[in-house]
Parts: C-alpha cells; structure tokens; sequence
C-alpha cells in the first residue's frame, strides 16, 4: 500500500521504518536534520524490534496522494503539519497518533471529507540522532474511533499497520486515550528534574507529588464519565480503587510502572523535546486534564501546577532541583 507518514521522529520513526520493512510503499515528511540524513542514508531503527534500514522518499510536504496517511507529529505541532498537507490528505483515511485528547477533533475539523481514525502507541522510542529511532519498550498500538460509522476504517487501518507491528483495535477510544493520558503523567516530572522516569517515580518526594496528580486526573476523568480502558496494567476498577487511596497506597501504582520500564533510563517524551531544545506536548498531557476539570466545572491544581513548571524550564533551561519542587507543591499537598 502507498503510506504516508507526517513527523518522522521517535514515535513516526518507528511506524515507517516497520511499514517500510514490512513491505508498503513509503513516503515521509520531515524537517531540518532529520529530512537530510534521511534523504542521504535512510531512517535507521534499532531496539526492541530488530535493525532495518528504510529508505522512503522523504520531503518537507507530500507531493503526492497516498493510499493512507499516519499524523505522528507532537500534538503541538498537528493543526500546522496538517494544513500543509490538506490537499494531499483530502478523502483518505487519517491517522492521528499523538498523545492527548484533542487530536482526532482537530484532524476532523481540517479534513473534513477524509475518515479519521485515532492510535495510541504504546511502545516506547527514543530520538537517538537524526535519521536514527531505538525501540527501548515494545508494546502494542491501539486503534479505534468513537464514531460506529467509522468501525470499518478502523479495522483498515488495523490490519495495515498490524502487518507491520502489534496493533489491537479497540471499542471506546475515547477510554483508551483517558488511560493513556493518566500512563503519561509520568511525563512531566522528569522534564521538571531532568531525571529518568525510573528515578521520579521511585523518589519519595517525587514519586508522592507524581502519585496526588494522577489520582487527581483519574478523579476528573471519572467526573467526565470516562470509562477508563484497560492497557499498560490500567483498568476501570483498579483506577476508580487508586482515586480514593490515601497517596502512600496510590504510590504503589508508581512504583509497578518504574518496574516496569525496566533498567534503561527512561526520559520521558517531554524530557526528551526539551533536551532538543524543542517545545513540549505538555499542553496536551497536563494540560488536557486541567481543560476537562475546568469542562467538569472542577479544579486540577496539581496538573496545573506541573504544566506551568514544565514551561518554566523550557524557557529556562534550567531543571529544578528536587528541594524546589517539593516547595513548590508543599500546599497543595498539605
């Protein structure tokens, strides 16, 4: 099949590379490094999933209709990517694979004569280096639509992307995006500090604050009449159990998903953007569950609190100190 990926880094990377090995014909959008080295000597991958070398045509827009097409830009970055692809993408079958709740509404208000069907990756990849994508923590890629008209292209898209990497298609996609969005709670933190995930989640000043923001996300997606969806050890029971634990019994759940990451450090996407000095997706993981609070007529100061400070060293540079977060979250804690 002829594919398109737009955004080609640690998540996009990984999706064409495996598409490309798996046989489809490949066509790519990148900028800056990435678009050269991947023009000059291929997009590399390495990891969990084994080497390949693919070679894709690679420029900044399409120059030509695809067959399919997978948006895996950071969700910042969507609306923009999108727009300079519109006339490429009119009448084919989009998918949004981003992080957040909003991607699939935007696509759909862009590009409203092509079906549009959300993914989650669940796997983990880091941005090595320009033309170049490690698979740390293989996992499956959720596909679903909330949308009953659009089941069929779901399944399409499933079966596309399933010849080439684990993908299940799930029923209530909306679900699966909320319990995603509580796995990337563990995101901001490590951007904050600059250390691993591993290490925020095991810290028990860290871990505590990590552990207070996540149940206060569970709350209000529970407040929003979110049937949470089970993946990554997840579920509807045992998120509805974790809102009402007291928080040293909540940092349990923490401490299950350092183990799970295994020893490699884990950065974090949005540590990652920030060590490429790169705006972050923040506003879309943090900041996706203060807008549902404010929607649920609620408050979410914690996940408030951490997307400001998030910004704050973006524009810094400079991480906090673990002292100078526990100041800051002493009150809202108390």
């Amino acid at each position: 099949m002829r594919i398109a990926v737009i955004g080609a880094g640690a998540i996009g990377g990984t999706i064409a590379a495996l598409l490309d090995r798996a046989g489809h014909d490949l066509t790519i959008t990148a900028r800056g490094d990435q678009l050269e080295v991947i023009r000059a000597s291929g997009l590399q991958i390495s990891g969990g999933w084994g080497d390949h070398t693919a070679r894709p045509r690679a420029s900044a827009v399409l120059d030509e209709a695809p067959e399919m097409a997978f948006v895996c830009t950071k969700a910042q970055d969507a609306a923009a990517a999108i727009s300079a692809n519109a006339s490429r993408l009119a009448g084919v079958p989009v998918v949004i694979v981003q992080n957040g709740l909003d991607g699939v509404r935007i696509a759909e208000d862009l590009l409203p004569g092509s079906p549009v069907v959300g993914a989650i990756a669940l796997y983990a990849a880091s941005y090595l280096r320009a033309g170049h994508v490690d698979v740390t923590a293989p996992g499956p890629t959720f596909v679903g639509v909330d949308d009953p008209a659009r089941q069929g292209v779901a399944r399409e898209v499933e079966a596309v992307l399933g010849s080439a990497m684990p993908t299940r298609l799930v029923r209530d996609f909306r679900g699966a995006q909320w319990s995603k969005l509580i796995v990337n709670q563990v995101n901001a933190m490590p951007a904050i500090t600059g250390l691993s995930a591993q290490v925020t989640l095991r810290h028990p000043v860290l871990g505590a604050i990590v552990a207070a923001s996540m149940r206060e996300a569970v709350r209000i997606g529970l407040a929003s009449h979110v049937r949470f969806a089970s993946l990554q050890g997840l579920s509807q029971p045992l998120l509805r159990a974790f809102s009402i634990a007291p928080i040293p019994i909540a940092r349990t759940l923490g401490r299950v998903m350092a183990r799970r990451m295994g020893d490699a450090p884990n950065p974090g996407s949005t540590l990652q953007s920030i060590r490429r000095g790169q705006p972050t997706e923040i506003d879309f993981l943090n900041g996706a569950v203060v807008r549902a609070a404010h929607a649920a007529g609620m408050s979410a100061p914690l996940n408030e609190t951490l997307t400001e400070l998030v910004h704050r060293v973006e524009k810094s540079g400079d991480f906090l100190e673990v002292e100078e977060v526990a100041a800051v979250f002493r009150e809202l804690l108390s």
